[in-house]
């Protein structure tokens, strides 16, 4: 027998074994009214409200439906109520601008676009076929009562495409099928330890990797799950009191904002010896591992992977054999990138560069048939990121082949940033590169060769006024010449030295 493995199983079997818990407690501080803390049985009927809500929009099977927003019990059900029943959900980061968003919405199709209300005077020219601001008012429109029309499941279809930037200007769509998701979500959830007796806080912008696959896992088993609109080490801290949280996921500056507000926390830190983190983006120091365990009291656990492969491809956790090692020690193993999950291959190329097989590696890039043949080769997912193996089976990423810089836990394209910077005037050359911060894990840095007269400011203010402000550089540093290989290539490897000197590796 073959059944489809499908997004709906996840809201369907929390509909019947859990429907009578509390499934969702919305965000209090946000400009949409939130929605009243939600059963995983009202939860379902939403989520099968908003699919009739798109049909009644005139959205067909396989239409695509945009969402720019931050996290939000709405967004959950955008994550289920497009694609449980045969839609196609683009979840847009909130952070990019008007022309980046719009690209996306032109680039995948979506006629409809809902738009948090904090961006709904920026978003308010965008051209899309319905626009609809989240909140009180619009909910009659996005939630209709009746039964959705019926979709012949197809767990090879597409249920999302999530954008992500890469090595060109223009970001990919990932198009992730129904048993990517599933693949993910089971052995995500597996690995993770994710049960019936967990409460879930969603540090992690849900729109990232549909929340790294986490949403469906907590909804197949239950877990209630607390939306946070904004990262905030006090407010994480005195959440995981109030509701008892055991696991959060986030990046290596999440991890910054928790510890900085345990440093003056009065009294006990809420969810010691309870609760776990899992950490992805890039690795943290050393110290900031030892700390999550030492000061919090907490499980750090570390995976690697991308947008295109859903994103699990390997997962380091402490384990039994780790016991008896001394704090420092313990964090030491568990800065690697892990062993790689279940029903994951790794190998790496002799030149360095990790691949990957497994069951959640992307259907393709939507639209880019070329960048699809390129990223898929023989049967091997090209990740792009430099590393090793050691203890036979334990991947450390040591280097980016891609010109990506991860500041935050945000995907940054150099090339993006130099395109803006070369630009302007006074800019002859320009080489974007991410150096080490101690917030951020990294920053952007350009070095920039000029021909008249301008301030480090006046770039980095024009560039905000071409770029998201995450994408800028932080810092720029004027240069006579920038070091190029006989044919003319940027050295990047060169330009980064300098800064990473003294590091193990050349990623932080």
């Amino acid at each position: 027998m073959l059944v489809p493995l499908t997004v709906k199983d996840h809201i369907d079997r929390a509909r019947l074994v859990y429907g009578n818990r509390t499934g969702i407690i919305d965000e209090p501080n946000q400009p949409a009214q939130p929605l009243p803390e939600l059963t995983y049985g009202e939860f379902a009927s939403r989520a099968k409200a908003m699919a009739k809500g798109f049909e009644q929009m005139g959205v067909s099977l396989g239409g695509r439906v945009g969402l720019v927003s931050q996290n939000a019990s709405r967004m959950l059900s955008f994550l289920f109520g497009t694609a449980a029943w045969g839609r196609v959900g683009v979840p847009i980061n909130f952070r990019l601008n008007l022309e980046e968003i719009q690209y996306i919405v032109e680039h995948s199709g979506a006629e409809v676009l809902l738009v948090d209300p904090e961006l709904a005077n920026t978003l308010k020219d965008i051209s899309v076929k319905k626009l609809i601001v989240l909140g009180a008012d619009t909910d009659s429109e996005i939630f209709v009562s009746g039964e959705p029309e019926q979709w012949d499941e197809d767990e090879n279809a597409t249920a999302t495409i999530n954008y992500t930037s890469g090595t060109t200007a223009r970001p990919k769509g990932v198009e992730m099928t129904h048993r990517m998701l599933w693949t993910n979500a089971a052995i995500f959830g597996w690995q993770a330890g994710v049960n019936d007796r967990d409460v879930y806080l969603h540090t992690l912008p849900m729109f990232h990797c549909n929340g790294w696959g986490m949403p469906f896992a907590l909804t197949a088993m239950g877990v209630p799950q607390v939306v946070l609109r904004k990262v905030d080490g006090e407010e994480i801290l005195q959440r995981v009191q109030k509701h008892g949280v055991t696991l959060m996921c986030g990046a290596p500056a999440v991890v910054a904002a928790i510890l900085d507000a345990a440093a003056t926390w009065e009294g006990e830190i809420p969810g010691a010896g309870r609760t776990r983190i899992v950490v992805a983006g890039a690795p943290p120091p050393t110290s900031i591992i030892e700390q999550v365990e030492t000061v919090l009291g907490w499980e750090f656990i570390q995976i690697y992977g991308l947008t295109e492969t859903a994103p699990l491809l390997t997962m380091s956790r402490g384990r039994t054999e780790w016991d008896q090692l001394s704090s420092g020690e313990r964090a030491q193993l568990l800065g690697r990138a892990g062993a790689p999950a279940l029903g994951v291959k790794i190998k790496v190329t002799d030149d360095g560069e990790i691949l990957a097989r497994s069951n959640h590696v992307l259907k393709g890039y939507w639209d880019q048939p070329e960048a699809t043949d390129d990223a898929i080769r023989s049967g091997w997912f090209h990740t792009g990121d430099g590393g090793y193996v050691d203890d036979g089976n334990y991947v450390s990423i040591a280097d980016r082949k891609k010109d990506v810089i991860i500041s935050g836990g945000e995907n940054v394209s150099s090339i993006e940033v130099e395109d803006a910077l070369f630009s302007h005037e006074a800019v002859t050359e320009a080489a974007v590169i991410g150096v080490p911060d101690e917030k951020w894990g990294e920053t952007v840095k350009a070095l920039v060769v000029v021909e008249s007269e301008v301030t480090e400011q006046e770039l980095i203010d024009y560039c905000r006024e071409k770029l998201a402000h995450y994408k800028c550089p932080t810092s720029i540093e004027f240069r006579d010449e920038l070091a190029r290989t006989a044919t003319g290539k940027l050295q990047k490897y060169k330009l980064r030295a300098p800064y990473w000197e003294g590091q193990e590796k050349q990623v932080n």
